[in-house]
């Protein structure tokens, strides 16, 4: 080694550049990532300052910070517009004109000055003097074939060949500025030297290990490819470990720039929306301080109890409100995904996905539905090796074993037919099922002969699965048996072994084609009594540790068993956010909303909630992400394991860390820090140009020191802890500590499975933190919810991705009692939460929970409360009509403005809702429908439940909601299925009826002075029967026409409530007619 004399030799090599540093000069040069403290998110370099002391920007609407260097090249040979923001970039003063700038009399150039010309026409020693002579401290990247020489500064040393000699400091390159590969032959250029008569051993030599990478990456360059570095390698580059040295990753111009960006709603829209929510607030104080103030005292118990009602109603608007201030949206670009992670010629890099189906009941849930999900997860547009199938059969039944048996060999023939040519959706029961013109854009012309034969051989495929399911309907008193003749495992469904099955993923079965599919596993976690397995959490956690043996893929996707893949590049759209290498680090879950078939088109029971997934969601994605709604989700496994999230060092922006800022005992060291660094400013401007563009080699190597040694907790624990946490499993403890994913590879299949059937017994999870820190969290049925809160509550952020084609499809329960059952088992898990240490009123202070994403969360487990409140305000208006009392004294006329300005302000937060959420009026008043009705109906229940379960230990079992109907188009829909959450609902609509009678009669009865105060009550109850009225229609049946026996009642019941009315007439004196003088003479 040669002494360097104390000289400091840096360059980058992603930009192909070296930067002289003098040792003299190192008291005052800085990084420029001291200076400005931004980064090139094209090239990760430092944003430079300009000559005039400002930080460089590129682009002046959104400034997404880009160097000058990369601002240059995308004017030149890129598309000469912002990545973030799309705007075309202007000429900035110093920069060279391109073809389509705008004729600019303040700036100072010529026509001709800083125009390079044809760099290709030019040889490499031209191209580096023209440029470099019109424009000092200019920076461009070599070109491709130049010659890079190492830095010997005249001396040779016997390691470094003759082709390797010393770059000559050329002579307009200042202190500190940047020198450029420049061919070893220096001849061409004239001389002038900055220090003349100094020697130029002095300078010593370094950099010699980048010769070999320079080859490399003009290797690439060579394809057209660009070199920058790849910072997001961990988020998803290199799985198996395999030449992790390697940062710099090939990418094409657009594979460089961001998978994915936010698209903010339009201030034209939000803004509006933001001023009627604070006016509706003031609007509400001026409310209650008239309904406060101002009691009825004839009817004191009725105005207290509306009083508290309203005021409850206030604040759970507020919960509900507030989160959605900053809704966003997102867009996504595959084709950078593609050319960032798919090289041609390359293995791809896309990460693994596992991929989870859950299924407990084959009768209620039928295997023709499972199958079809399936399906469409082994055909998804995506690399097959690193796809796996995980089944959970927590029925433990045979009929679904054979139905996946049956699957497995059906998709043999239906994954290449649907990459062939490419279909959508890939579920073949829908797909074949669409009302469209199936030719068109299909030019191969074998695609209709093979069509027709794939929708016979479906056929066939559905006779198979329906006669396995026929004959599932008659068991054999001894049980099942299987064809070898032994019994079936799971002949008792609460006392039985794990079971695992590897259908597709072996070397050996391949499709008809004979190309490799993706995996297909079956998963029956073992189940004894005596032992609490916590329902789908449980079988769910199960599938996250056998997946964990078996692929350890670094994502998981769940899914119910009825939502099928819609779109098939859902994957590739959920890894535009995961792989992201600026911002997927941090993300833990990419939510999709929930799309389904099969519901009337009216939506009576607002099955598709469209409000919550188009308006909600998209409010909560701008704050911290959306919640976990139970499938369709796409999980970094990393943080279902508990680990916090990454975070970025800040520097302490204090001189102490015992006191505060205005702490005045550091005031002191504050001022010798102020004066230092205006004698700092003073130096910095004095050399500013000469130290424009220098990278400090120490702080960039410091920086990915950093960036590297940033591990977990958990990965500094002992391995007696990792025990503790993780469970028993050696193969498992391994695999929870790579983060990206793998399977070790000296572990056969047979000690897998073995190692796997030990993960799924049921006695892995004692003493561990599974369901309490790792994994789906247990202590409700909505484990949903509270798995994502845990995780919000480690810091992690969530994405909420709505593609143009939704990616799930699934099927809703649109029977008005089905429908009822499946509120009341999400409202019964919202009230476990709420009874539990979780609660998010005060769980999780001091961690990475955002405040109005915590109202949220409080939001979801207080509203089943709200039934008593909605309850008890619906029942007034039949008690107000029956009494002939009021909740409200005489009003005012500044009662009536205040009144009118609160309904015009209610009416106008949910159309500008509407607006910047793109829901139809019609979704939006179904929604509004169907919150009373499940309010008065399954929260109420729900809430008792809770409370019995929690309190009292009475334990209650969800019904499985049913997944198909099989007798006509929405045939469903008409069945009247009696349940006793039917009864609340149900006596509200009666007495409101009736109270709408009486106070109308009483109005006839009383005259004309009657009918004013009587309008109010009438309002009143009318709200409330309006709201009910898609549960009325479900007593009613078709919509076509009204059933003969729901006629007759209603005559007959109107009649007889016409008799007793005649026949009590309770608005006559009971002490007889009451005669009077008329004052008239008749004789």
């Amino acid at each position: 080694m040669m002494d360097t004399r104390g000289r400091l030799v840096a360059g980058s090599h992603n930009r192909n550049e070296f930067v002289l540093i003098n040792a003299e000069e190192n008291a005052r040069i800085k990084s420029v990532k001291e200076l400005s403290g931004q980064i090139c998110q094209i090239c990760g370099d430092e944003v430079e300052i300009t000559v005039d002391g400002e930080l460089f920007v590129a682009c002046n609407e959104c400034a997404f910070p880009v160097c000058r260097p990369c601002y240059e090249y995308e004017r030149r040979e890129g598309n000469q517009a912002c990545p973030q923001c799309k705007t075309r970039y202007k000429r900035i003063k110093g920069s060279p004109r391109v073809e389509g700038d705008e004729e600019e009399d303040d700036i100072d150039d010529l026509d001709n000055e800083f125009d390079y010309g044809d760099l290709d026409a030019l040889g490499t020693h031209q191209v580096a003097e023209s440029v470099l002579s019109a424009r000092p401290n200019a920076a461009i990247p070599a070109p491709v074939g130049s010659d890079i020489p190492l830095l010997t500064y005249g001396e040779e040393d016997y390691e470094i060949s003759s082709d390797r000699h010393a770059l000559i400091i050329p002579p307009f390159a200042g202190h500190g500025n940047r020198i450029h590969p420049m061919p070893s032959d220096p001849s061409t250029l004239q001389p002038r030297p900055m220090v003349p008569k100094k020697d130029i051993a002095v300078y010593g030599y370094g950099s010699v290990a980048w010769k070999d990478r320079m080859d490399e990456w003009k290797r690439k360059q060579g394809n057209k490819l660009q070199v920058v570095k790849h910072q997001g390698e961990n988020a998803g580059g290199n799985f198996h470990g395999d030449d992790q040295d390697d940062t710099d990753l090939p990418m094409m111009d657009e594979g460089r720039q961001p998978l994915s960006r936010k698209l903010p709603i339009s201030s034209s829209k939000i803004n509006p929306y933001r001023m009627i929510i604070l006016l509706r607030l003031v609007i509400l104080g001026l409310f209650f301080h008239y309904r406060i103030l101002h009691p009825v005292n004839d009817a004191y118990g009725l105005w207290l109890t509306s009083v508290i009602c309203e005021i409850w109603f206030a604040v759970s608007w507020i919960l509900d409100q507030f989160p959605k201030w900053y809704p966003i949206m997102r867009e996504t670009y595959l084709d950078r995904l593609s050319l960032r992670y798919e090289k041609e010629g390359e293995p791809s890099e896309l990460a693994s996905v596992d991929i989870f189906v859950s299924t407990v009941d084959p009768m209620k849930e039928p295997p023709l539905i499972t199958a079809n999900t399936v399906l469409s997860i082994l055909g998804v547009d995506y690399p097959v090796d690193k796809v796996a199938c995980y089944v959970s059969d927590d029925g433990a039944a045979m009929l679904t074993f054979e139905a996946l048996s049956e699957t497995s060999e059906f998709a043999r023939k239906w994954v290449p037919f649907c990459k062939r040519f490419n279909i959508e959706p890939r579920a073949p029961e829908w797909y074949f099922s669409q009302k469209i013109d199936y030719l068109r854009n299909k030019v191969h012309p074998a695609f209709v002969r093979e069509r027709r034969a794939m929708k016979r051989d479906y056929e066939e495929f559905k006779v198979r699965i329906n006669g396995l399911v026929a004959t599932a309907q008659k068991v054999p008193e001894d049980g099942w048996t299987m064809q070898d003749g032994t019994p079936w495992p799971g002949n008792n469904v609460r006392d039985h072994p794990g079971m695992i099955q590897v259908f597709l993923g072996s070397d050996g079965v391949r499709d008809v084609e004979g190309n490799e599919l993706p995996r297909l596993v079956y998963v029956s976690r073992e189940k004894r009594p005596g032992f609490e397995h916590h329902k789908k959490a449980g079988a769910m956690n199960a599938l996250v540790r056998v997946s964990a043996i078996l692929s350890n893929a670094p994502y998981l996707l769940n899914v119910d068993c009825d939502h099928y893949i819609n779109n098939s590049k859902a994957l590739r759209e959920a890894m535009c956010f995961m792989m992201d290498p600026t911002s997927g680090k941090k993300v833990c879950y990419v939510q999709f909303p929930q799309r389904f078939d099969g519901i009337d088109l009216h939506d009576r029971y607002s099955n598709r909630n469209v409000v919550f997934f188009d308006i909600n969601m998209k409010g909560l994605d701008g704050i911290q992400g959306p919640i976990y709604v139970g499938t369709g989700c796409v999980f970094r496994r990393f943080a279902l394991y508990g680990y916090d999230a990454p975070t970025k060092k800040k520097p302490p922006s204090r001189t102490c860390n015992c006191w505060p800022k205005w702490c005045c005992l550091c005031c002191g060291s504050r001022k010798n820090k102020k004066g230092k660094s205006k004698k700092e400013k003073k130096k910095k401007s004095k050399h500013r140009e000469a130290s424009k563009q220098i990278h400090a080699l120490e702080n960039i190597e410091e920086g990915i020191e950093e960036t590297n040694n940033e591990k977990p907790s958990s990965m500094t624990m002992t391995p007696l802890k990792l025990e503790k946490k993780f469970g028993q499993s050696p193969v498992f403890v391994n695999s929870a500590l790579m983060e990206n994913g793998g399977v070790p590879r000296n572990d056969g299949p047979a000690s897998l499975l073995k190692e796997a059937i030990q993960v799924i017994s049921c006695g892995y999870e004692d003493k561990t933190e599974w369901g309490k820190e790792v994994g789906w969290i247990y202590g409700s049925v909505t484990e949903d919810i509270l798995t994502g809160f845990k995780m919000h509550c480690h810091g992690w952020r969530s994405v909420y991705c709505i593609p143009k084609r939704p990616a799930f499809k699934g099927s809703a329960p649109i029977n008005l009692s089905d429908r009822l059952h499946q509120v009341l088992r999400w409202a019964l898990g919202s009230v476990e939460i709420f009874l539990s240490k979780h609660c998010p009123i005060w769980y999780g202070y001091g961690g990475g929970l955002k405040w109005l994403e915590r109202f949220s969360y409080i939001n979801s487990v207080v509203y089943p409360w709200t039934s008593i409140p909605l309850i008890v305000y619906c029942t007034l208006p039949a008690i107000c009509l029956l009494t002939g009392k009021f909740i409200v004294p005489e009003i005012s006329n500044y009662a009536s403005l205040v009144f009118i300005a609160l309904f015009i302000s209610i009416a106008a937060t949910g159309i500008l809702e509407m607006q910047w959420g793109g829901v139809g009026i019609d979704d939006w008043w179904r929604n509004e429908q169907f919150w009373v009705i499940g309010g008065v109906s399954s929260h109420l229940f729900a809430l008792f439940q809770g409370l019995l379960k929690v309190l009292a230990g009475v334990n209650t079992n969800f019904t499985v909601t049913s997944k198909a109907a099989d007798d006509g188009e929405f045939s469903e829909l008409y069945i009247f299925k009696w349940t006793s959450l039917l009864i609340p609902p149900t006596t509200l609509l009666i007495i409101n009826i009736v109270g709408v009678v009486v106070g109308v009669s009483d109005a006839i009865n009383n005259g004309y002075d009657s009918w004013g105060p009587l309008f109010g009550r009438l309002f009143f109850a009318f709200w409330v029967i309006i709201h009910l009225y898609p549960f009325l229609k479900g007593f009613v049946g078709r919509t076509d026409r009204m059933p003969t026996i729901i006629l007759v009642w209603s005559i007959l019941l109107a009649s007889i409530l016409t008799l007793l009315w005649v026949r009590i007439n309770p608005f006559v004196s009971r002490e007889g007619p009451v005669l009077e003088l008329c004052g008239l003479n008749c004789d």
